[in-house]
């Protein structure tokens, strides 16, 4: 097995270092065991958390895997933040934060530590995107394993999943549906392990994670509960030895090339708005360039191909029902929307990952999950990058052709989501309106929470193709309808956004991607002179630190640049 370069590890006990001998010792290693490679096994597992309660028995099983490999498997763990949980409280503050705090102690624990190959073990959203930070920062033989999907819950014969909770919340404050049945649906919508089940942003990242290269063929589609999961820890443990032996690391795999890929699949499948700022702060960690520009560009030409939630019908389960991720993949590849040359973690190529694969099947209506590209449910992708007047550095629309093209609107502005939450429900938001809701972007949340609840309310109360969302903060993979999010510069750093008054009237075009408010620059202008900019919402701690440090939406909310 080959050493490692000069910024990692030895692949053997260096003995002019007796204390960590004997530390290693401490902890059952023998004399053969000093002198095999150490993989840090990076779990986010925790109890609290259904996306992430069965990561730790994942990795007790990678662990046996890497030791029967000939490896010496390492396991410690990272945190974790449930969105689920979190969102609509001020607990959404810290989702994002996470990243960068699983990116920042995975980092450290195999820095000091001194592991020679990293296997990340990863549930629910920001896990994904923590870990492959740490990985490009490390640079050593890396492979991330994600948990996989949750079954969908079951409520009077139709699919539930964790967007069916929210919604039925805006039912029940509509008067559709009454106490008993809001219950019976909360309590049927999510019945076991694994991430939420749509095309939301733990689905998303995954998928377009492994068609990056950075996850074992299958991995992003095989559910949490399906016993092809358990087979994957040593086809992971197989796979993070070939890496050592290739010395094959997370720079030589990666690249433009590769983050383009990623984009074209969620695209492709009509994946999350986090992906944008997730891939951002990748290409960051890797020193790609790879801007707002470069998003759109890869969804002109991309088309929308699968009918996934939230926009659509079907979940992730029903996505590996049909040959799963490469199958997906493959189609893409076979019609020129992939890159087929680029490195993955098996030692090969894409192309060779899925020259294998099984391809979908269209004939006699077999399946209706995936599309062929003639009968595209779209023919672009689903993420729009718009600017204007309102976000002059960039904002992001998920677009899947169900909300129409084009909205002009009087704003109703909320500073921030509990205010917009409480107007909603007290029926403030009318047929034709923007609903603005500001100070809620990465400085001014901060943390940039995600706004699932008020489009959830939206939705619930028979809105939501009647209403527009505009925002300066994120909104859940969940979420759907006539929404943009992202909006940069934010409120807090003197954005447009921040200038806004009820009752202007607001335009959003996805035919020209534009997102303005009809006021002359002079009417702007003289606003901006009157704007006081507010303090930080805290003084210390975690999220003061964030305040302080993160980059904007446009550049991926990074803590490091």
């Amino acid at each position: 097995m080959k050493k490692l370069n000069k910024h990692s590890r030895r692949l053997t006990q260096d003995e002019s270092q007796p204390a960590s001998q004997a530390m290693l010792y401490a902890v059952g290693l023998t004399d053969e065991d000093m002198q095999k490679a150490q993989v840090g096994i990076a779990s986010t597992g925790y109890d609290g958390n259904p996306c992430n309660m069965h990561l730790n028995s994942l990795k007790d099983e990678v662990k046996i895997e890497c030791n029967i490999a000939g490896l010496v498997g390492l396991g410690f763990n990272t945190i974790g933040v449930s969105d689920g949980i979190s969102m609509g409280t001020s607990g959404m503050n810290y989702s994002l934060v996470s990243r960068d705090i699983i990116a920042d102690s995975i980092e450290t624990v195999m820095n000091a530590q001194s592991y020679d190959a990293l296997i990340a073990i990863v549930g629910c959203d920001k896990n994904m995107p923590g870990s492959i930070i740490s990985m490009l920062r490390l640079n050593r033989p890396s492979i991330m394993m994600y948990g996989g999907t949750i079954a969908s819950g079951k409520y009077k014969g139709r699919k539930l999943n964790i967007v069916s909770a929210f919604e039925a919340l805006g039912q029940k404050v509509a008067g559709e549906i009454d106490e008993e049945e809001y219950r019976d649906i909360i309590k049927s919508a999510i019945p076991g392990a694994g991430a939420c089940g749509g095309m939301y942003t733990a689905n998303t990242m995954a998928s377009a994670i492994e068609c990056m290269g950075f996850a074992l063929p299958y991995n992003s589609s095989i559910p949490a509960e399906n016993p092809n999961k358990l087979s994957e820890s040593e086809r992971t443990a197989r796979a993070i030895k070939n890496l050592l032996e290739l010395d094959l690391k997370p720079l030589d795999i990666i690249s433009k090339k590769s983050i383009e890929n990623a984009i074209a699949l969620v695209n492709a499948l009509g994946g999350s708005t986090n992906a944008v700022l997730h891939f951002l702060a990748i290409a960051h960690a890797a020193d790609i360039d790879f801007t707002l520009e470069d998003f759109q560009r890869v969804s002109d030409r991309t088309p929308l191909i699968a009918d996934l939630k939230p926009s659509g019908k079907y979940l992730m389960e029903d996505v590996h029902g049909v040959g799963g991720t490469p199958a997906v993949m493959k189609y893409l590849l076979d019609n020129g929307y992939l890159h087929g040359d680029c490195l993955t973690v098996t030692g090969k190529t894409l192309a060779e990952n899925l020259a294998d694969v099984d391809a979908l099947t269209f004939e006699d209506d077999s399946q209706d999950v995936i599309f062929p590209k003639d009968k595209a449910l779209k023919s672009s992708g689903n993420l729009q990058i718009l600017y204007g007047n309102l976000a002059s550095e960039g904002a992001v629309a998920k677009i899947s052709g169900n909300e129409g093209l084009l909205f002009e609107g009087k704003a109703v502005v909320y500073d921030g989501e509990q205010a917009a939450n409480t107007g909603i429900s007290n029926g403030e938001v009318e047929k034709g309106d923007v609903v603005v809701i500001r100070y809620v972007g990465p400085k001014g949340g901060p943390g940039m929470p995600e706004m699932l609840k008020p489009t959830s309310l939206i939705m619930g109360a028979g809105l939501g193709k009647s209403v527009a969302l505009i925002t300066d903060g994120r909104f859940s993979g969940g979420t759907h309808g006539f929404v943009v999010g992202h909006i940069t510069p934010e409120a807090q750093e003197g954005g447009a956004i921040g200038l806004l008054k009820t009752g202007d009237k607001i335009k959003i075009s996805a035919e020209d991607n534009s997102i303005n408010v009809l006021l002359s620059d002079e009417e702007l202008a003289e606003r901006k002179s009157q704007w006081i900019q507010p303090e930080l919402k805290h003084k210390k701690g975690i999220l003061y630190k964030y305040a302080k440090s993160v980059a904007s939406a446009s550049k991926g909310c990074v803590t490091d640049a």
